[in-house]
């Protein structure tokens, strides 16, 4: 069997950390919950422990959000698509746009709802993935600050998301001048940049963030404890709120090279690890019941240090154990801790069992899946409601 722990009590640490981090710096938090693909205990437990505000990039995610618990705000990262302008309304209090058309489209909809929708509009900052370019702005706000069902609430920008482009001083202080130039020009207040984001957490913590930024859109560096860049867990936060346990089906000791000719034609890239192998060599192998149907393998990696991913297949996994087995047998669980292509491939996959481990202090607030006695924490499953006191 093959599961997905997640751990309350890390995931509140590492919120609660980063939220002193932002508020400190005068920041508001939005936790981005889209790797999480809409798993409602989870989405349950941190509106719980007192997430206010919530951003996700699926609509279908936006819909497990408890709208009932007091004052939760929903943001839509993903730019919103015509098809589906009717639940973007809907659904989500605030969304991130750069298409005229679309915010026009927006405001007829709110119009319809008897809404205000806010929006954020984000600018091209070098990440070459959305945004509207810095030239065009002027021209973009002029045109929707006439709109009557939309507030817009400040600007924004992604960097790290697709590119790789690493967040610097110099850009985020383009996005400060560019609210100052609008706020001149039209005398409207803007009054976010959203512009934080895990990987510009660095920067917050050593000081050099502008303080304008002051809007953090943060998912990774909560459910993981890592930060984008260098994919490291942040000191003070804990890398271990998500484990992945796999089931051990053969454990035998075999040659660590293949034998004959070998070509890179395989369905999936190699994820070989670094360690050098000598012709020749042997060691004892498990092969695990997780492979690249299930998650992505290269991000995935064995809690053991002493373990090493080989490779995968569609449905399994191996890894090297060393020169001895170290009493693994088949029928145990490896375990691993997931990077965030992981998590979000793991959190996707039906074949995956989740699971959610409360505080011990909350054990006993958390009710069975159909009444009854209360659940032990280890057995706490997609089925049950979750309340964690806050």
């Amino acid at each position: 069997m093959n599961r997905v722990t997640i751990d309350l009590e890390a995931l509140r640490h590492n919120l609660d950390a980063v939220r002193r981090w932002t508020g400190a710096n005068g920041a508001e938090l939005t936790v981005v919950t889209k790797a999480l693909c809409g798993h409602k205990p989870t989405l349950q437990a941190l509106q719980a422990i007192g997430v206010r505000s919530i951003a996700d990039s699926r609509l279908e995610n936006l819909r497990s959000i408890d709208r009932t618990v007091d004052g939760t705000e929903t943001w839509y990262l993903r730019p919103p698509h015509q098809s589906a302008l009717d639940e973007v309304v809907a659904l989500a209090d605030v969304s991130l746009n750069t298409e005229l058309e679309v915010l026009e489209a927006l405001n007829a909809e709110a119009g319809r709802q008897h809404r205000t929708h806010r929006v954020v509009i984000m600018i091209e900052l070098g990440d070459l993935r959305e945004g509207v370019l810095p030239g065009h702005l002027t021209r973009m706000y002029e045109e929707v600050f006439t709109l009557p069902n939309i507030d817009v609430v400040g600007i924004g920008a992604n960097l790290g998301c697709l590119s790789g482009a690493v967040p610097s001083i110099d850009e985020l202080m383009q996005l400060v001048l560019y609210r100052e130039l609008l706020e001149l020009k039209f005398g409207r207040r803007l009054p976010l940049i959203s512009a934080g984001t895990s990987a510009v957490l660095p920067l917050l913590l050593d000081g050099s963030l502008p303080p304008a930024i002051n809007h953090f859109r943060v998912g990774e560096t909560i459910l993981l404890g890592t930060e984008p860049v260098s994919g490291d867990v942040i000191p003070g936060l804990r890398g271990d709120v998500v484990t992945v346990e796999a089931e051990v089906v053969e454990v035998k000791e075999k040659s660590l090279t293949p034998a004959g000719e070998t070509t890179d034609m395989t369905p999936f890239a190699s994820v070989q690890g670094d360690a050098e192998i000598a012709p020749g060599q042997r060691g004892y192998r498990a092969v695990v019941t997780l492979g690249q149907v299930d998650t992505d393998i290269a991000t995935l990696h064995p809690v053991d240090p002493d373990h090493q991913v080989a490779g995968a297949s569609s449905d399994v996994t191996v890894v090297n154990l060393g020169d001895e087995p170290s009493g693994i047998r088949v029928g145990d669980t490896l375990q691993f801790r997931p990077g965030y292509a992981s998590l979000v491939r793991l959190m996707n996959n039906p074949y995956t069992e989740k699971r959610i481990v409360p505080p011990s202090q909350d054990a006993a607030r958390i009710p069975a899946p159909h009444g009854g006695v209360t659940t032990s924490a280890s057995e706490i499953t997609d089925d049950q409601e979750v309340r964690v006191s806050a």
